[in-house]
């Protein structure tokens, strides 16, 4: 096996990076990039810290993120399985990067910058849902946004749902943790996770 073991090398078989893929970082927000994140609902947040690296989906109804100004990103922290990893990781290192999707667009938004993690009562109530505010709000200073090419969704074909598995031929996730642990139990699991989940998405 070969492998490739310099940036001089990877650079030989990729050549430059066109103008194009230049001129479109900036520091901060442009108004085409503030309607791309304004139609966004779901995004990925990568983080590292002491044990890795990080990487948990994100998602609100409408906007993912709410814009502060051309440079801050607030991101509600919502009910999830309490495991804070990348919380954890924020707290030690604050770099984050951030990969925005937008239903029917094969156009991604890409964020690269520093996170923190605030409590502020006003930040707190103002970004509650039904009346249910975050436990906490991460505060995003942007370095540099970009759009991604939509070729790597051109080829996985996301929004042609012709293309789409079953959900009914997949594992469950009460499967997947009987497959870990032998004795759990998966029916119940499984039965009751939808009625759960509704009820604790706030």
């Amino acid at each position: 096996m070969t492998l490739i073991q310099t940036v001089a090398e990877l650079e030989a078989i990729y050549g430059e990076t066109g103008e194009a893929s230049r001129i479109k970082v900036s520091d901060r927000l442009t108004s085409g990039y503030r309607k791309l994140i304004e139609a966004s609902p779901l995004m990925a947040l990568a983080t590292c810290g002491p044990e890795g690296l990080d990487c948990s989906p994100r998602g609100d109804p409408g906007q993912v993120v709410a814009i502060k100004d051309d440079r801050t990103l607030l991101l509600a922290d919502r009910r999830g399985n309490n495991r804070i990893d990348s919380l954890r990781n924020i707290v030690r290192d604050g770099r984050v990067a951030l990969l925005f999707l937008i239903p029917g667009s094969n156009s991604t938004l890409r964020i690269n910058g520093r996170a923190e993690i605030s409590v502020d009562a006003d930040l707190l109530a103002n970004l509650a849902t039904e009346g249910k505010p975050p436990r906490t709000v991460i505060i995003i200073t942007i370095n540099e946004i970009y759009f991604q090419c939509a070729r790597a969704l051109m080829r996985a074909q996301i929004w042609d749902s012709s293309t789409w598995s079953d959900p009914a031929g997949l594992p469950t996730p009460g499967s997947l943790m009987r497959e870990l642990k032998q004795d759990f139990d998966s029916q119940s699991y499984d039965r009751e996770w939808p009625e759960r989940a509704k009820n604790s998405l706030w």
